[in-house]
C-alpha cells in the first residue's frame, strides 16, 4: 500500500474543542489523534462529556479553539466551496437523525444528491430507492419522519448520510434508544460498511461513533477511547478496553460498582 494510501484520514494536533453553542466555553483540551483509512473507532464518554461538540469538530463543521484538525490532510479552517468533495467525502448522523419533518423520508434521503450534485427529484429517485432498499425503509418511504419510529428515523439518517457514497462515517451516540433487533441491525450493517460494502463498490469505510454505554460495541477489530475530564485518551483494543482499571471504564462497561472498588 501506498504512502498516500495509509495517510491519516482524520488528524487532531494539540486541539482544543469548544462547545457547539458556547465556542468559547471549552470542553476537550489537547486532542491528539490519528485515524488510519478504514478503521473503526468508538468513543466513549458520559453524558456531557463533549462528544456531539467533538464529533461536530472532526466533521469540519466546526473549527478548534486551539491546534489543528485535518480531513484527508486538509486543515479544516480553510474548508470552503474550493474544498468541497473533501467535505462531502463525510458523512454525519446526528443523534435523533435531525430530519426535515416538511419532506417525506424518501425526499430526506434524496436531498443530499438534489442539493450537491444538482440532480432533479427524478434523477436522484434510483439511488435513493436502492438505498431505502437496503435500509428496509421502502415500505415507510412516503411518510413523513414524524410519523415514523425513532429506530426508523434513525436508519433514515443513515441513509442520508450514506446517499454520497462518503469515506468517512461519523455516528453519534447511533443505539441511543433503539430496540434489541434493531441495535444489532446496526452492529451488523456498520461492521459489513467498515470491512467494504458493496453499496460502496467493497471499499473500506472509516467509521467513528460515540457512546455512553461500551457494551454493544464489543469487537476485536475496532479500536477505543475514552473522553474524561477534558481529555480524549486512546485505550486500544476491545482486550485493552476490557483489562482498564479506570473507573470510568467500568461505569461504561456497567461493572458492578463493589467490582470497581
Amino acid at each position: 500500500m501506498s504512502e498516500t494510501e495509509n495517510a491519516a484520514v482524520i488528524e487532531m494536533r494539540d486541539v482544543s474543542v469548544g462547545a457547539m453553542r458556547d465556542i468559547s466555553f471549552v470542553v476537550l483540551e489537547d486532542v491528539n489523534w490519528s485515524v488510519a483509512p478504514g478503521e473503526f473507532w468508538t468513543v466513549a464518554g458520559q453524558q456531557y462529556s463533549g462528544k456531539s461538540d467533538f464529533l461536530m469538530l472532526t466533521a469540519g463543521l466546526m473549527a478548534p479553539v486551539k491546534g489543528e484538525c485535518k480531513l484527508f490532510g486538509t486543515d479544516t479552517r480553510t474548508f470552503g466551496e474550493a474544498k468541497l468533495a473533501e467535505r462531502l467525502y463525510v458523512g454525519l448522523v446526528f443523534t435523533g437523525g435531525q430530519l426535515f419533518n416538511q419532506l417525506t423520508i424518501r425526499e430526506n434521503v434524496a436531498l443530499p444528491l438534489q442539493y450537491h450534485h444538482d440532480l432533479t427529484p427524478a434523477a436522484a429517485a434510483p439511488a435513493a430507492a436502492t438505498l431505502l432498499e437496503l435500509l428496509e425503509l421502502t415500505p415507510l418511504a412516503d411518510l413523513t419522519p414524524t410519523n415514523v419510529s425513532d429506530n426508523w428515523r434513525q436508519r433514515a439518517a443513515l441513509a442520508r448520510a450514506l446517499i454520497l457514497k462518503p469515506k468517512i462515517l461519523l455516528l453519534d451516540d447511533p443505539l441511543a434508544g433503539l430496540g434489541a433487533r434493531h441495535l444489532h441491525w446496526w452492529l451488523r450493517l456498520l461492521d459489513q460498511l467498515s470491512r467494504g460494502h458493496d453499496w460502496c463498490g467493497g471499499q473500506p469505510m472509516t467509521v467513528v461513533v460515540t457512546t455512553d454505554d461500551l457494551r454493544p460495541w464489543r469487537n476485536a477489530g475496532r479500536k477505543f477511547a475514552l473522553l474524561r475530564d477534558k481529555k480524549f485518551f486512546p485505550l486500544g483494543g476491545w482486550n485493552d478496553v476490557e483489562s482498564a482499571n479506570d473507573p470510568m471504564v467500568k461505569e461504561l462497561l456497567a461493572v458492578p460498582l463493589e467490582i470497581i472498588s
